[in-house]
């Protein structure tokens, strides 16, 4: 059993070169000594190779940073995976923010994640599941040394930790039910339902499902609890408002008297809008800052002078991907002001300075998340960063030390620290160095096209290694999610570009309309036919690869995930140029997708009974007949997001139509494949897939 320490553990030694020495013997020598064996000349190292599937499953997956109060360390959930275990190992790292080498906080076998500094600089409290837990509970890890110590007790889990400003205190979130008074009668639920031979669930209003699961009827509350233990203070339950199903964002003011949280005041289930509350820290009535908008706010954060809550606000009921502005709320005049209004991009990642002067933000902006610094007074934004994707952004109480997450097509997430000045970024981070010095990665590049109604739209073209422009290669274009998230310059771990350039292939994601960080009207510009402009951007993404002299126009293929699956299934009952395609848990029926986890929601196009015609386009279904592309279909049994069902149904539909094609079915997956040999699973087949159709590259 991997045990608790909070010695540092070395990342790697330093290979030390031993030389021995020969001696030579004659014949009218003396008896020889044993002669020391020879120098062996120094190994060259292996060549480098594309990456791989098996390589991406190896390297270090790092979380998002928390940073001491003094700006020179910052701590980092980092996980690695063993494929004989099928499992990730998550355990905390302290990196010195002013370089040098890493040290390991946790060894437990449990995963310890989501750490977060105490504002006094002395402790690091974080999320576990360890040693008999049923649920993950809080744990707390002394700075200067010492084991991790269990905080909570609670049988329905502590999660969502934040600290209060005098660091005595902790608040959480936790899924009760409300009908029972004690944390003794929520576990003796808890175990009846798990033991009970009844199987039967009830709901009398959505939402049913979420993701992967099946929601219950138990609601997320806050409490707090002191670093000292005993027992959970109620927040918010007894005050009529909880956090919802599944819990919802929170904040705590600055002088630890009050508690700013979000939550969706419909009743129905069906026509959503989250609005942020405050409520008394110690408990008491909710007040609801947001009355004056019908759409949803979120993410309240308070300035650290006690002056503003920011929040985000959207304008356009219903409508998920609609701009999210910033909003400062005064406390002490009641007032809300739209700081961002003219700005046409979503703010997101948002952390405050620590003179109140101006929040930093890691926003969706073209294909990259980059860092900007919005002013407080005027709302206005500046880029502090420019190339490759930001987040996870961390800054010191001291207001000079700024930590993110950076990524790229071609860097795995790694630790860095920003200049405030410059923007330039110093790699902290060494994690995954040694595995990634042996990978030979294709270059890449943004380019733009002309798409549908003329307008431009921007693609990531990722090369194969070594690629050689008087060659012909096939293309492999992948149809991105959402459909309203752009693809920025940031890493793919199930969809990357750089494995399949591995295979040969050019390789690119473009951001048709719909995707987010163009503007609002880029984003809102396919609804309500969704199958319209994404389908002619796809087309003309395809021309203009064939047009150019090293793509071989006879052998490209698309495929995506969610969307992209639903684009894929689009493309199958259309004209394009595509040998193949992959739909992966692909929206196919939209009728059936009634039954996904927001399927009970109102819809902004209409109703299939009020606007028939808009679902008659835009359901690939209808098109069943023009069917004639080799497909391979993948989807999860767990998925909730899109129902097995349509993964199912357009098998089904292909071989009732005679076409080439393949169910790959993974009953333990949701809407993502996330288990590591499921994962290389599902890279082989689509790699054995692609070849069969456009061959092993160029």
């Amino acid at each position: 059993m991997r045990s608790e320490c909070t010695l540092a553990r070395a990342l790697r030694l330093p290979a030390i070169a031993l030389a021995g020495t020969l001696f030579a013997t004659g014949a009218f020598a003396a008896p020889p000594k044993p002669a020391a064996a020879p120098r062996p000349e120094a190994a060259k190292p292996a060549a480098p190779q594309p990456l791989t599937a098996e390589t991406l499953w190896k390297l270090a997956r790092l979380g998002a940073p928390t940073i001491s109060p003094d700006g020179a360390s910052a701590v980092v959930a980092i996980t690695r995976y063993d494929l004989e275990k099928d499992k990730g190992l998550t355990d905390l790292w302290l990196v010195p923010t002013a370089g040098g080498e890493a040290r390991q906080l946790t060894t437990h076998e449990a995963a310890d994640s989501s750490p977060l500094w105490s504002p006094d600089g002395n402790w690091i409290a974080f999320s576990s599941q360890r040693d008999g837990d049923d649920a993950p509970q809080l744990y707390l890890l002394p700075v200067a040394g010492g084991e991790a110590r269990r905080l909570t007790q609670v049988p329905t889990g502590a999660g969502a930790a934040r600290w209060f400003p005098d660091s005595s205190r902790l608040a959480f979130t936790t899924r009760i039910w409300e009908d029972l008074p004690g944390w003794e009668d929520q576990g003796k639920r808890l175990k009846e339902r798990k033991e009970s031979k009844v199987s039967a669930r009830v709901w009398d209003r959505p939402p049913v499902t979420s993701w992967d699961h099946f929601v219950d009827d138990r609601k997320a509350h806050l409490y707090s609890i002191a670093i000292t233990g005993g027992e959970p203070v109620a927040i918010t339950r007894g005050s009529g408002r909880s956090l919802g199903a599944e819990g919802g964002s929170f904040d705590i003011s600055p002088d630890g008297t009050e508690v700013a949280f979000t939550t969706d005041i419909d009743p129905t289930g069906v026509d959503s809008n989250h609005d942020v509350f405050v409520i008394p820290a110690t408990g008491g009535t909710p007040r609801n800052l947001t009355t004056d908008n019908p759409a949803s706010d979120g993410n309240p954060l308070y300035s650290p002078d006690g002056r503003y809550l920011a929040f985000s606000r959207q304008t356009i009921k219903g409508f998920y991907a609609d701009r999210a502005r910033l909003v400062l709320h005064d406390r002490a005049a009641g007032t809300n002001r739209v700081l961002t209004d003219a700005w046409d991009r979503s703010v997101d990642g948002l952390v405050w300075t620590p003179d109140s002067t101006a929040l930093y933000g890691a926003i969706d902006d073209a294909g990259t998340i980059r860092i900007y610094r919005i002013d407080a007074a005027s709302g206005a934004p500046t880029p502090l960063t420019a190339e490759r994707s930001f987040s996870g952004l961390a800054l010191a109480a001291d207001g000079k030390t700024l930590v993110a997450i950076r990524e790229s097509f071609v860097e795995p997430p790694t630790l860095v620290r920003v200049d405030l000045a410059t923007g330039a970024a110093t790699q902290l981070s060494t994690f995954n160095d040694e595995l990634l010095a042996g990978v030979e990665w294709g270059t890449y590049e943004s380019v733009t096209y002309t798409g549908a109604r003329g307008e431009p739209v921007q693609m990531w073209v990722n090369y194969p290694p070594g690629f050689d422009r008087t060659k012909k290669y096939p293309l492999y274009l992948i149809l991105h999610g959402g459909p309203h998230s752009g693809i920025p310059d940031a890493w793919q771990p199930r969809w990357n570009a750089q494995i399949f350039a591995g295979w040969g292939y050019v390789s690119a994601w473009h951001n048709f309309h719909g995707s987010s960080g163009f503007g609002q009207e880029f984003t809102d510009s396919i609804n309500p036919l969704q199958s319209e402009l994404p389908y002619e951007d796809t087309i003309l993404a395809a021309r203009w690869f064939a047009a150019q002299p090293w793509i071989d126009a006879d052998r490209m293929a698309a495929g995506g995930g969610s969307f992209g699956g639903y684009l894929a299934s689009v493309l199958l009952g259309r004209e394009h140029p595509f040998k193949t395609l992959i739909a992966h848990a692909a929206v196919y029926n939209w009728y059936t997708q009634y039954g996904a986890d927001y399927g009970a929601g109102k819809r902004r196009e209409g109703e299939f009974w009020e606007q028939p015609e808009i679902w008659q386009t835009s359901s690939p279904h209808f098109a069943a007949g023009n069917f004639r592309t080799p497909t391979l279909v993948i989807h999860g049994q767990l998925d909730q997001r899109v129902p097995v069902n349509h993964g199912i149904e357009l098998f089904h539909t292909l071989q009732n139509r005679g076409v080439k094609s393949r169910l790959v079915y993974f009953p333990d997956e949701n809407h993502w494949i996330l288990k590591p040999n499921n994962s290389l699973f599902w890279y082989s087949t689509c790699k054995e897939w692609l070849a069969g159709y456009l061959g092993s590259g160029s």
